[in-house]
């Protein structure tokens, strides 16, 4: 995979290439790029797709020591990835994480022309739901990570409501979920730069503000979410389609917060209506 050297330290990305518009697509905790496979390939003939991996668990490059891997600090991570790579009015898609909130908020959405949404944290719910806060529960206790980690090698363990049960109807294929899984699995660095973030989530006060912010954003916006969703609460997606001034709302059956995984196909013909309709 290609890199890039940024403030906090090295980050991979994948980039079809091309001249046509750009898509960013970005991952969620504990994930990485391979969660847009199924998705990827039936956009990548008329749009140039980039998808950089995250320092959120299951990148494979230890961050810096002591590099700001907070929410702010990844969201400012992203908008260095757009600048290093000189992309302009992208289209940011985002899914399980929450982080162009942050953007917006602090500023640092100068390079997005459109935005999509698909069940992602939102307004107070960081880290989401009863994952989230199991993550949490274990990033504050000693061992804690290495052994919530070490537990999901098992993989019964990995379809708990407090672990992945939740997060898709189904099962993440075991390739892809290997892959997530290992670099927090092998790694002390890699663990190091997970607890950082979730312990870096703002109080709800700041949280709710960053949502306040998307009402400035101009652009087309798409807010897609499960429909059957139990980690990201469907009405958060009516709240922000309601905040944003130019969006859109669409519910996906048959899907839970993972809809690149469990309803790739409609995500995808959602998202590549919306790219035609909302073209420069």
């Amino acid at each position: 995979m290609p890199q890039l050297e940024l403030s906090a330290g090295v980050v991979d990305y994948e980039d079809t290439g091309g001249d046509g518009p750009v898509v960013v697509l970005l991952h969620g905790v504990a994930m990485d790029a391979s969660l847009w496979d199924e998705v990827v390939p039936g956009l990548r003939e008329e749009y140039r797709c980039v998808r950089p991996v995250l320092p959120l668990g299951g990148h494979r490059r230890p961050m810096r020591a002591g590099a700001d891997l907070s929410v702010p600090g990844v969201a400012r991570l992203v908008a260095e990835v757009l600048e290093r790579l000189d992309l302009r009015r992208v289209t940011l898609v985002l899914n399980d994480w929450g982080g162009a909130q942050a953007l917006f908020a602090l500023g640092l959405a100068e390079r997005v022309g459109r935005l999509v949404l698909t069940s992602c944290e939102a307004f107070d719910n960081y880290p989401p739901g009863l994952p989230g806060r199991n993550l949490v529960t274990a990033a504050r206790l000693p061992g804690g990570l290495a052994a919530a980690f070490g537990l999901l090698r098992f993989r019964p363990a990995r379809r708990l409501p407090m672990t992945w049960g939740w997060m898709s109807r189904r099962p993440v294929p075991t390739r892809l979920m290997d892959g997530w899984l290992r670099p927090a699995q092998t790694s002390p660095e890699i663990r190091r730069d997970l607890r950082a973030y979730l312990l870096g989530v703002p109080p709800r006060e700041e949280l709710l503000r960053w949502a306040e912010a998307l009402r400035e954003f101009e652009g087309p916006a798409l807010v897609a979410w499960a429909a059957g969703d139990r980690v990201m609460p469907v009405e958060h997606g009516r709240r922000l389609a309601a905040l944003l001034p130019r969006a859109e709302y669409v519910e996906i059956a048959g899907s839970r917060t993972l809809i690149p995984v469990d309803q790739p196909a409609e995500l995808l013909a959602r998202l590549r209506d919306f790219l035609a309709r909302t073209g420069p």
